[in-house]
C-alpha cells in the first residue's frame, strides 16, 4: 500500500473527484478525512470507505477561515499530525448566470461558426458580474486553498504533500467564468511559490489542471455541449473522477518525489502545452 498509515486530508471529498480522492487514498491505507459543506455528503463518503479504516467526515465551509481553524484543530487532536492535504473544494457556478443559460449561449456561438456566418452572439459575463459572485467564488477555490494550506502546514512534517484542484481553465482561460479561470490561475500561483517556500521543510507542493470530468458540477452540461467538447479532445472521451484520483495518488505517494511546483493535466488532450 503506497499511503500505509499517512493521515489525509480532501476537501470537497463528499462527491465527484474528491470523492473519488478519498477512496483511492483510503484503498492505498491512508486514514482519510473527508471535508464536505453537507456534513451528510461527507458521512457517505466515510461510510463508502468502510469501518476499520480510520475515516473521519468534517463540515466546514472553505471559504470561512474560522470555520477551517476548527477543522484542523479537530485534526489535530484526533491525529496529531496532517501528512496529505488535497485543496479539491470547489463550485462551478456564482449565481449570476445560470450554467444552462451559459451553454446555450455557446450552442448558439457554435451555431453561428458553422454556418460560416460569423459571430453575432457575445457573453456579457463580466461586466454583468455582481461583487458577491466574483467573491464566492475567489472565496471557495483561492481563498479555501490558502486557508486550509496555512492552517495544514503546522501539522505537517517532512514527507508531506499537498495537492492543488487547479483547472485548463487556468491554462487557457474559458470565455463563460472569467472568476473560476481566474482563481485557478491563482491556485497555480500559489502552487509555485508556496512549493519554494517549503521545500527545505521537505514538503512537495503540486497541482492538478483537470480537463472535463463526469462529476455533479458538468451535469447541467447540455448534451450537445458534452459531444462538442468530446469532438475537441482527441482521446475521444471524457475523463471520469478516477482519472484524477490516480494524478493525485501518484503526485502524494513516494512515486513522485521529485516533483515539487508543478502542474498534470488529465484532459485527454484537450489542452495541450
Amino acid at each position: 500500500m503506497k499511503l500505509r498509515d499517512r493521515v489525509a486530508l480532501v476537501t470537497g471529498g463528499g462527491s465527484g473527484i474528491g470523492r473519488a480522492i478519498a477512496l483511492r487514498f483510503a484503498a492505498e491505507g491512508a486514514r482519510v478525512v473527508v471535508n464536505d459543506v453537507r456534513l451528510a455528503s461527507a458521512q457517505e463518503a466515510v461510510d463508502k470507505i468502510g469501518p476499520g479504516a480510520g475515516g473521519r467526515a468534517i463540515e466546514a465551509d472553505v471559504a470561512d477561515s474560522s470555520a477551517v481553524r476548527k477543522m484542523f484543530g479537530e485534526i489535530g487532536s484526533a491525529f496529531g499530525r496532517l501528512d496529505i492535504l488535497v485543496n479539491n473544494a470547489g463550485i462551478a457556478n456564482s449565481g449570476d448566470r445560470p450554467v444552462g443559460e451559459n451553454a446555450r449561449i455557446h450552442e448558439t456561438r457554435m451555431a453561428e461558426l458553422m454556418a460560416g456566418d460569423g459571430i453575432t452572439t457575445h457573453w456579457d459575463v463580466t461586466e454583468t458580474m455582481t461583487d458577491e459572485s466574483w467573491h464566492r467564488m475567489i472565496g471557495v477555490h483561492l481563498n479555501g486553498t490558502f486557508f486550509c494550506t496555512r492552517s495544514a502546514l503546522p501539522l505537517m512534517r517532512a514527507g508531506g504533500a499537498i495537492v492543488n484542484l487547479s483547472s485548463v481553465a487556468a491554462l487557457q482561460g474559458l470565455e463563460t467564468v472569467p472568476h473560476y479561470s481566474a482563481a485557478k490561475a491563482g491556485i497555480l500561483g500559489f502552487t509555485r511559490s508556496l512549493a519554494k517556500e517549503v521545500a527545505s521543510r521537505g514538503i512537495r507542493v503540486n497541482a492538478i489542471c483537470p480537463g472535463f470530468i463526469d462529476t455533479p458540477m458538468t451535469a447541467p452540461m447540455s448534451p450537445l455541449m458534452r459531444r462538442m467538447t468530446i469532438g475537441r479532445t482527441p482521446l475521444g472521451r471524457v475523463g471520469v473522477p478516477d482519472d484524477i484520483a490516480a494524478t493525485a495518488l501518484f503526485l502524494v505517494s513516494d512515486d513522485s518525489t521529485f516533483f515539487t511546483g508543478q502542474w498534470l493535466s488529465p484532459n485527454g488532450g484537450l489542452v495541450i502545452q
